[in-house]
């Protein structure tokens, strides 16, 4: 008998415990794969969390020398898979080559080119830099040239004298007076129709006289 009320007993707190309990068990389950959700969500709105995404990487070089080709940096990054495209040069205010401007596809492509430089002895310095620092550097490409010793007092028209013979674009002439020892030095730079066309102009007039003064000429990458 005493077995039997014991079966009631426990029939009886199963019938009005569990119905309770098993809700409440639910909501905890369903309130801790909210609150995982949401982690995982925060982490993903957080941009040190996030996974890096791929996409264009900016990068500088420094240590080229004076005659440093796009193509030589083309060639010594070869594993990057770079083009002139990708490559501006940097200039002061002299026209100097001071650097070059890198645009990489991807982060892997800028990482092979760390590693190249590392095995090759470190030959520039190369670092990251922003998309605006690419955005407001100027690419000639190679369709233009600098006129340097010019005579202070020549005109546009002793200019266009001087490249006569040349397939150049007569409304795109840029001069500025530079200091120089002894006397100042003026500088000229004129846009051509093709890189053949500014090629060609350094090849028939590069040490060529302005009335007086030699003139030496450099195509601008």
């Amino acid at each position: 008998m005493a077995a039997l009320k014991l079966f009631s007993l426990r029939n009886a707190l199963r019938s009005t415990v569990a119905p309770q309990v098993c809700p409440l068990i639910r909501m905890n389950s369903l309130r801790r794969l909210s609150t995982e959700s949401q982690t995982v969500q925060d982490a993903s709105d957080d941009p040190f969390l996030r996974t890096p995404e791929e996409g264009l990487i900016y990068a500088k070089v420094t240590g080229i020398g004076w005659n440093t080709l796009k193509t030589d940096v083309i060639n010594f990054f070869d594993e990057s898979n770079l083009s002139t495209d990708d490559i501006k040069v940097e200039y002061t205010k002299a026209y100097n080559p001071v650097g070059m401007l890198l645009q990489f596809s991807s982060q892997s492509a800028f990482d092979l080119a760390l590693k190249q430089n590392s095995r090759k002895g470190r030959l520039f310095k190369i670092e990251k830099v922003d998309r605006s620092h690419w955005d407001l550097t100027i690419s000639y490409d190679g369709k233009a040239v600098m006129l340097e010793g010019l005579p202070l007092n020549s005109t546009i028209e002793d200019i266009e004298r001087f490249l006569s013979g040349c397939n150049f674009d007569p409304s795109r002439f840029q001069t500025s007076v530079r200091p120089g020892f002894p006397d100042p030095v003026k500088l000229a730079i004129v846009h051509f129709m093709s890189r053949i066309d500014a090629t060609n102009a350094f090849c028939w007039k590069n040490r060529n006289f302005c009335q007086n003064n030699p003139v030496s000429v450099r195509v601008l990458q």
